[in-house]
């Protein structure tokens, strides 16, 4: 448990935190990882888990320094970079591995150039002119090294900045990097991560918010602030009345940094929320975090998981100083105590407000939430994180749709696949097929001589799943629902039950659970294509208040009848 001040309701009455919170929270967090600093305070080795780069007391180092410099930019003591600045004078004599191309110092060297360039007059002007010239030697090869071609452009942007400040010459690399993003961009905020449809956090605490510190530290502001808008726009939605983010992507395990772009939009006077809502959104996802001590080891070390360790949540880069990039979620510290982000009282987030249905186009996505139990779903008609050509499905990426609370599971929950010889198919490529206000769709080939046409529509808890399916005859299509943990009780109710085409239900089990709790179940549908352009409907429910009855569906006028009457065409 952290040691925090009271909660202050009168300013926060939706969260009780306010920047002394914050201040607390982020001075604990880098307390606890003094005792895993090298003798020469160049390493933070924490224990546990090695991430596949080697690099592991780099990570430690660089990104808690970057959460020391939001500390000490923001106003906090500057002894806590004294370390830090010990750290640089053998660093680059060798503790740190040297950058080479694809190689993770390069994504480090980032956090520590925005860390000297945050914090420059209490150390960067203070070091001795040798150790200044060792450093940037080291820096400078972000520069020259090759890196992987996704949000990794934004790494030596970072860098180049800072030695940009020194008086280097690297607007090139700067204008290289910066272009280089532009070809991702896919409209409504969403950027690509890359090659491939790529959609995830990322977007919110590496797209967006490198090139918005960027113009925040003197760079161009546009199109950034204008693209930031729009994101946060759609993105506010996404937070859980409880404060929590959607579950779904990778890199899960740096948690609140999902509210990095939320206070971006403040420093650069590019939100569309008040400066209240803005707060009750960041505060909302660090206290989900801290205040219970969930994400924290009994050290007061982030755990690699969301809450406690969790090994799905992983990828093979996760290490055991990985969950610290969590620090850019502080990035609020950097705006003065008396901005009005800070001194506002706290007001209701989208999702407190009303129920949301939004359609996005570019990253085919759509935002689902319900007022009276503050619960997010995002219905997935459009990333799916595969290489060219395919691969096996991505259980973070490719489901049909994830939540604020609940997870994926084993048997895949949220997905409509074929069973072929006794095994069910993929999904596969995902090809979006449009989305608009309550409704998305796309289309995948499980097989190379199937097709799977899909469309979702959604009211209240409610999403209406269509397929229309063109397989041989007799072919099983198979449609799971939300993965339920079996504790779960009154607090969240899940269905899953068929409207047109399915003939048989079931109940699957997943000992595994999910990132929510252990022995989760699956609800399951099956039915047999009767013909090329099989259809087959359900509805999906998920809720923890009470549910208004399920919606209608209408076969001879492809319609859906709502709880309210309303009568919806299917777009597809």
């Amino acid at each position: 448990m952290l040691a925090l001040p009271p909660e202050d309701r009168s300013l926060s009455p939706y969260t009780g935190w306010t920047r002394a919170h914050w201040e607390a929270a982020a001075d604990a967090l880098l307390s606890a990882v003094e005792p895993y600093r090298s003798p020469d305070h160049s390493l933070i080795t924490l224990p546990g888990r090695a991430s596949w780069s080697g690099c592991d007391g780099l990570e430690g180092y660089a990104r808690t320094f970057l959460l020391a410099a939001f500390r000490v930019a923001g106003g906090g003591d500057p002894a806590a970079l004294q370390p830090y600045a010990e750290g640089l004078a053998t660093g680059p004599l060798g503790t740190w591995p040297e950058i080479k191309d694809h190689f993770q110092p390069m994504v480090e060297a980032a956090s520590i150039a925005l860390g000297l360039r945050l914090t420059r007059p209490w150390l960067w002007d203070r070091l001795d002119p040798g150790v200044q010239a060792r450093v940037v030697g080291w820096l400078e090869e972000a520069l020259r090294r090759k890196h992987v071609d996704n949000n990794w452009h934004l790494f030596p942007v970072t860098v180049a900045g800072f030695l940009q400040e020194l008086g280097h010459d690297t607007q090139a690399v700067i204008d290289g990097g910066l272009d280089r993003i532009e070809r991702w961009y896919e409209g409504d905020g969403w950027y690509r991560d890359g090659e491939g449809r790529n959609f995830d956090h990322y977007n919110g605490w590496a797209m967006h918010l490198y090139p918005a510190l960027h113009a925040h530290l003197g760079g161009p502001a546009e199109p950034y602030a204008t693209r930031l808008r729009a994101f946060l726009g759609n993105y506010g939605s996404a937070f859980d009345a409880n404060g929590s983010p959607v579950y779904q992507g990778r890199s899960l395990i740096y948690r609140f940094a999902a509210a990095a772009p939320v206070w971006a939009g403040e420093l650069l006077g590019a939100s569309p929320y008040s400066p209240g809502t803005a707060r009750r959104l960041a505060s909302g996802a660090l206290r989900h975090f801290l205040a219970d001590g969930r994400a924290l080891s009994p050290q007061g070390l982030l755990t690699l998981g969301w809450y406690g360790p969790h090994e799905p949540s992983l990828q093979p880069y996760s290490g055991a100083a990985s969950p610290y990039w969590a620090s850019k979620g502080f990035l609020g510290l950097l705006l003065p105590a008396d901005h009005p982000a800070w001194t506002s009282v706290e007001e209701p987030g989208p999702v407190e407000r009303a129920d949301q249905a939004i359609g996005l186009p570019g990253p085919g996505l759509l935002v689902h939430s319900t007022a009276a139990d503050g619960l997010v779903r995002l219905v997935n008609h459009g990333s799916d994180h595969q290489p060219p050509g395919g691969g096996p499905d991505d259980p973070l990426y490719q489901r049909l749709a994830y939540s604020s609370r609940t997870g994926p599971a084993t048997p895949a929950d949220n997905h409509l696949g074929l069973v072929i010889d006794g095994e069910v198919t993929p999904r596969g490529p995902i090809t979006p097929l449009g989305a608009g206000p309550g409704w998305a769709a796309s289309s995948s080939r499980p097989t190379p001589s199937t097709l799977i046409e899909s469309v979702s529509m959604v009211r209240g808890p409610h999403e209406v799943r269509l397929h229309r399916v063109t397989a041989p005859s007799g072919t099983v299509v198979r449609q799971t629902g939300w993965a339920l943990p079996e504790a779960a009780g009154e607090e969240l109710t899940g269905a899953l039950l068929p409207l047109h085409g399915f003939t048989r239900s079931s109940v699957m089990e997943s000992p595994e659970g999910t990132v929510f709790g252990p022995d989760a179940l699956v609800p399951c549908l099956e039915g047999e294509c009767a013909g090329p352009g099989s259809v087959f409907v359900c509805v999906a429910t998920l809720s923890a208040a009470p549910a208004p009855p399920p919606p209608v569906y209408d076969p001879v006028g492809a319609t859906v009848t709502w709880h309210d009457g309303t009568v919806q065409d299917l777009p597809l």
